[in-house]
């Protein structure tokens, strides 16, 4: 409290006074506007949009857990979706920094303007599962049988396992077997119980099928050599919109060294399986140490000029088998989506 005197004295009171008051609210103003603002120091964030049972959980599971996004100096966050098709809305309506998915969907998102890039993180495809007891041992066996295609009749690997059919020159799959399009689940359910053949599967669920006693008969990998795609690029992988400023680029690069640090430790670590295990949904042990093996395999080594060109076969075998309905109208094969830094 300050007490104002009578007498000589009261002028000079009363400007000390004017003075503490005016430097007092300045304080309290300076106060507010640093209570309201966000400070010029705040952890950056990268929100990745995923799916609640995606395999892509245990990755960044990894990265969490470990602090492997502090130690690059970022903060990671999640947004769990229920579909995949909002992942990818998503990620254009801002809501997300990042999505998995496939790198032709960036090429068609980029000829529209949108500045998409590609991280891969895994080789790991899917396959085609027979059961083990099965008579089929070649592509000609499955002439007249039930054959699962997961993702629908534009399904890539659908797409590459009837143009392999074709250069074998024992028909087009499509039309010598009968194909069976749903969700993966279902297929791989339909499958345990004996109501297919065989089942084109993404590579989680071959894992799971062949931990119960089923056999993978060709991998979607050999699909290509046949095609003569030497070295099977990627599909899957981190998608972000190009970064714009100096540290958006150093925070990128920060979230894609620690993707790749954690990528490394499901590598050379047991004991990470081990902890993640119980977030894979695994019902048994032999289920869970073939889908480590199978990601293990995956695992992605780097990001070479050879898996560019083989990613341009890949693209043009695609536009040559299905067209634009599935790389899209008016699309060409764009190199700058694969991210430079991938190259490590």
């Amino acid at each position: 409290m300050v007490i104002l005197r009578s007498g000589s004295n009261h002028k000079w009171h009363t400007r000390a006074t004017a003075r503490f008051v005016q430097g007092l609210t300045a304080v309290l103003v300076s106060l507010v506007v640093l209570a309201g603002s966000p400070s010029s120091h705040a952890e950056p964030v990268i929100k990745a949009g995923v799916l609640k049972f995606g395999t892509v959980n245990w990755l960044l599971d990894v990265v969490q857990h470990n602090k492997l996004d502090q130690r690059e100096g970022y903060r990671l966050e999640q947004l769990e979706l229920a579909r995949r098709d909002a992942t990818s809305v998503a990620l254009l309506a801002g809501e997300v920094d990042t999505i998995v998915a496939d790198w032709f969907w960036a090429l068609r998102e980029r000829s529209a303007g949108e500045k998409l890039v590609f991280h891969p993180y895994s080789r790991t495809l899917g396959a085609l599962i027979v059961k083990n007891n099965s008579p089929i041992s070649t592509l000609a066996d499955l002439k007249g049988r039930k054959v699962g295609v997961a993702g629908g009749p534009l399904d890539k690997s659908w797409l590459l396992l009837r143009a392999w059919s074709r250069k074998l020159q024992i028909g087009d799959i499509a039309d010598i077997a009968r194909p069976v399009y749903a969700a993966p689940p279902l297929l791989a359910e339909q499958m345990r119980n004996g109501d297919l053949d065989a089942v084109l599967i993404y590579w989680h669920f071959a894992a799971k099928l062949e931990a119960a006693g089923f056999r993978q008969l060709f991998g979607v990998d050999e699909f290509m050599h046949g095609l003569g795609i030497k070295n099977p690029p990627p599909l899957i992988g981190f998608l972000f919109r190009k970064p714009s400023s100096p540290s958006q680029q150093r925070t990128f690069a920060g979230f894609m060294r620690s993707v790749d640090a954690a990528s490394r430790l499901l590598l050379d670590s047991d004991a990470e399986w081990s902890r993640i295990r119980s977030r894979m949904g695994v019902k048994s042990d032999a289920e869970f140490e073939t889908l480590k093996q199978r990601f293990r395999l995956g695992r992605l080594q780097g990001w070479t000029p050879s898996d560019t060109d083989s990613s341009k076969a890949l693209f043009d075998l695609l536009l040559q088998t299905g067209g634009a309905r599935v790389v899209g109208r008016g699309v060409s094969f764009d190199p700058d989506v694969f991210n430079a830094q991938s190259s490590r």
